[in-house]
């Protein structure tokens, strides 16, 4: 596993996303499974751990927290603000707010330094700068290493780096999933010398070609149910963007989900996806990514191939939607 630098911070070249071990992707993984699997990752050289307070809540940080005490100084671990669990989960990026949390997290994480803390969602009702200055005082404090955002849009990005320059920033990003070649984020970040996270870079699940109309998401425990590229129609609808992936992976001996990776991997130096499993062979594949090199002309042929392809229902529900910042 070689590194890649995010800003200033080095990290191995694919990450690890942990949430989907202790939520949101259905029920909760087996407590010492999601810790064997995040130790196992660590094993096979993954120095790049991704986990939230929202998560779970809280589950997933104590998990992350547990599985990685062991090799605590040999790891990078990025956590998220942004959320007020105490007010139902709506946005909450006050000061104040942001200085209680960081506190809870430290414990749940054990350790007296989080790497990379990102702002989850950008909260409209306080300014960005304010933020930043927040974050400023807890990297002074030394209680915070590196500042993020996830899903903030190009604007928002610049305004924040100009008060604490920030380290990353996290949107979905994959083959199906195009939105920051075309909003002007990946152009922003290679600008400013930001690193960019793909999170769901193999389309949240899809891309490896496990799904079908008839794949069913569980309302109470996956949040796919409610996304319209998850409908049993566009599960089938999107099928010749996988049927596309399979062929070009054969052609590589690879997987759909590790030429889906290396896809990424290849689109820029500055960019480390963050794919998330609970399944040691699942790791196994992902990390085998590495492996698959692809060429100018395999980039090129992919692209021609993709601009083909229509891709069918939007990436989150309208509720999740509206808190990703579209500020021009």
């Amino acid at each position: 596993m070689k590194t890649r630098k995010l800003g200033t911070l080095e990290v191995s070249e694919i990450g690890f996303g942990c949430m989907s071990i202790s939520a949101n992707y259905g029920p909760a993984a087996d407590r010492d499974q999601g810790i064997r699997v995040i130790r196992t990752a660590h094993e096979r050289g993954v120095t790049f751990f991704d986990t939230a307070e929202v998560y779970g809540p809280f589950t997933n940080e104590e998990l992350v927290g547990e599985a990685l005490a062991p090799v605590r100084d040999q790891v990078v671990v990025a956590s998220k603000f942004g959320f007020d669990m105490e007010a139902g989960g709506s946005l909450n990026s006050q000061p104040a707010h942001i200085k209680k949390v960081v506190e809870n997290s430290l414990k749940r994480l054990r350790t007296d330094h989080i790497d990379l803390y990102y702002q989850h969602r950008v909260d409209p009702g306080v300014p960005i700068e304010d933020v930043a200055d927040t974050i400023k005082d807890l990297i002074k404090a030394g209680k915070v290493l590196h500042f993020g955002l996830s899903e903030a849009s190009a604007k928002t990005i610049r305004r924040a780096h100009a008060v604490q320059p920030v380290t990353a920033v996290q949107t979905e990003y994959s083959l199906m999933e195009r939105s920051p070649e075309h909003n002007g984020i990946l152009t922003t970040c290679e600008e400013l010398g930001i690193g960019f996270v793909p999170w769901g870079p193999i389309g949240q699940g899809y891309l490896p070609g496990k799904m079908d109309a008839r794949t069913k998401f569980d309302p109470k425990t996956d949040m796919r149910s409610g996304f319209p590229r998850f409908s049993p129609e566009n599960l089938a609808a999107n099928s010749p963007a996988v049927d596309m992936l399979k062929r070009f992976a054969h052609k590589k001996n690879a997987t759909p989900a590790q030429l889906a990776l290396a896809w990424l991997l290849a689109q820029k130096p500055w960019i480390v996806p963050i794919p998330g499993t609970r399944n040691p062979d699942h790791l196994n594949e992902n990390l085998g990514a590495v492996n698959v090199q692809l060429t100018a002309a395999d980039l090129r042929e992919i692209e021609a191939d993709f601009s083909q392809i229509k891709v069918h229902g939007g990436r989150m529900n309208e509720e999740q939607m509206k808190v990703v910042d579209h500020s021009q």
